[in-house]
């Protein structure tokens, strides 16, 4: 049973303050996580042979530029995009509008999948100063997916989303994007939440949580326009 209070709250939080979604964002660059990944990797035999296979996908993807500002953006906005659509025009309005003007909820979401992705560059740009110019930053991460606890986190977190949020992953699969996944998959999380509940519930308990973050965010803005 989805928890409605929990998924609304977080809901509630990102669409009030968009500019929190970042904060979510370690850009997949953990160093001390990527190692306990590959350690992982390493003792786990009984699924190397689908990890290596994952591994070639990976590689293939890489030679296809899929680490690149467009494809993040895309990816975070594929998710999104899939949100909007549990939603009637008049749903999305009632639920951006008060936060974001007369902005449509696509602009609104738009502008949160650029915010992921510039993070996520960001993040990447930090962690590859040691490079010192030598490789650019999409360079270093391709490099480090390729070949270390990075291919193993990727991995695994695709793993965890077919199991725990298929239709996401079905979403995202056709263009590899499932590899991208867990560089912004702490952002996402709640809408992910929200549409496995409509998907796996019903749209009777997705259209419960979206009253509830109506709610919220009506009591928020009524308390604001007080202060």
């Amino acid at each position: 049973m989805a928890d409605i209070e929990n998924i609304a709250q977080r809901l509630c939080n990102i669409i009030d303050s968009p500019d929190t979604v970042t904060g979510f964002i370690n850009g997949g660059l953990s160093v001390p996580l990527d190692y306990g990944y590959l350690i992982y990797g390493i003792f786990d035999t009984d699924t190397r042979y689908e990890r290596e296979t994952e591994r070639i996908r990976i590689a293939a993807a890489i030679r296809k530029d899929i680490l690149n500002y467009d494809n993040i953006v895309n990816a975070a906005k594929q998710t999104f995009e899939l949100f909007n659509r549990y939603l009637t025009e008049a749903e999305q309005d009632k639920i951006y509008r008060p936060v974001a003007s007369s902005i449509l909820g696509r602009v609104f979401t738009n502008t949160i999948a650029s915010a992921i992705a510039k993070r996520v560059i960001e993040r990447t740009s930090f962690t590859f100063v040691v490079f010192k110019g030598k490789l650019n930053p999409i360079t270093g991460l391709s490099t480090l997916l390729l070949f270390g606890g990075l291919a193993e986190r990727a991995i695994r977190t695709s793993d965890k989303l077919k199991a725990e949020a298929p239709e996401i992953y079905e979403l995202l699969r056709p263009r590899d994007y499932d590899l991208l996944y867990f560089l912004f998959a702490d952002a996402v999380q709640p809408f992910v939440d929200a549409i496995h509940a409509g998907y796996s519930e019903g749209k009777p308990m997705f259209n419960q949580i979206i009253n509830k973050v109506n709610e919220k965010l009506n009591v928020k803005h009524m308390v604001g326009s007080y202060e």
